[in-house]
């Protein structure tokens, strides 16, 4: 008996053996610089975003998160490379409503949004503002609509299946319209096309739109959430102008690879919810109209889950075709 004793207690301690090293990996997290993805390029809404928070999380976590931003495909390329990635906590994904949007987009992903990454905690939801350029002579919501009634009209996006491509489309299904849309590789180059004419308008994050806004460069038409934003606070919400069910809910946040131990992603939750805390966050929040969107990690995923019913049930009802 005492042999199979001995026998047993070094059987239990071989099966222990390989999780001693990923718990010690986890423990010891971060001992090196984070790789922080953002699928967008530099100046969208999500980048704009995404850098407010990681500067202050760099310095609470003692090492430098290295930001690369990797647009395209409405942010399928660069979400692609962190479900790849190894799952250490050194690459972390800075992504928006896109990512929930990505499976109705494109059928053909080779990522699964739900089964390869965690979410970690959403940053904050922004409001999306629909954009003309003063040129067009549209001055409200309603006009842009008669006027896309009318005739052949188009709508700039930071890429299929991105928050601006959704949000747009959202509208139009509302309003009972049809626009040809274009889609670019991140907001900025599509803002700029708007602000030319060339396209006539988009539902951009205020983020991005505000400084064009301020400038008169962009005239603002209407917010897509439910209560105006206290950022431009005379813009009426597109409920308001008349269309029910065209608010869209654009969040921004942090995710990682799947099998991301569980105790870095409650060390990331923990310490990018103190970032969000940090004065000079909320302080740099504020202008831009940034809402708070208290999230544990277990909703923010259960919020994607449902997010990407939603889209799929967007995209049949409004007949959108992908190429």
């Amino acid at each position: 008996m005492p042999t199979r004793r001995r026998f047993l207690r070094l059987s239990a301690a071989a099966l222990a053996t390989p999780a001693l090293p990923r718990l010690a990996n986890a423990q010891a997290w971060p001992a090196k610089p984070i790789r922080a993805m953002i699928p967008f390029s530099a100046g969208s809404t999500v980048d704009i975003v995404g850098r407010i928070v990681l500067e202050p999380l760099a310095t609470q976590l003692g090492h430098p998160i290295v930001i690369e931003n990797r647009g395209g495909a409405g942010g399928s390329i660069g979400s692609a490379m962190v479900a790849k990635a190894d799952p250490d906590g050194y690459t972390i994904l800075i992504n928006a409503s896109a990512h929930s949007a990505a499976p109705a987009a494109y059928p053909n992903l080779s990522y699964d949004v739900v089964n390869d990454f965690a979410a970690v905690i959403p940053f904050g939801s922004v409001p999306n503002v629909t954009v003309v350029a003063p040129s067009q002579g549209i001055k409200t919501l309603r006009e842009l609509v008669d006027a896309a009634k009318k005739g052949s009209f188009t709508f700039a996006s930071a890429g299929v299946g991105s928050a601006t491509h959704f949000a747009a489309e959202r509208l139009r299904l509302s309003a009972g319209f049809q626009a040809v849309h274009v889609p670019f590789k991140g907001g900025p180059e599509a803002l700029t096309e708007v602000m030319t004419g060339r396209v006539d308008f988009m539902s951009i994050g205020i983020s991005s739109g505000l400084p064009f806004i301020r400038d008169g460069k962009l005239l603002a038409l209407a917010v897509s959430t439910p209560k105006r934003s206290p950022t431009l606070p005379d813009v009426p919400t597109t409920i308001e102008a008349g269309y029910p069910d065209s608010d869209y809910t654009f969040w921004n946040g942090m995710l990682v690879p799947a099998k991301t131990p569980r105790e870095i992603i409650d060390k990331l939750y923990t310490e990018t919810e103190k970032a969000l805390k940090n004065p000079a966050v909320v302080q740099k929040f504020a202008p831009q109209g940034i809402d708070p969107m208290p999230m544990k990690p277990a909703e923010f995923d259960a919020l994607i889950k449902r997010e990407v019913d939603i889209n799929m049930a967007l995209v049949k009802a409004a007949g959108i075709k992908f190429n």
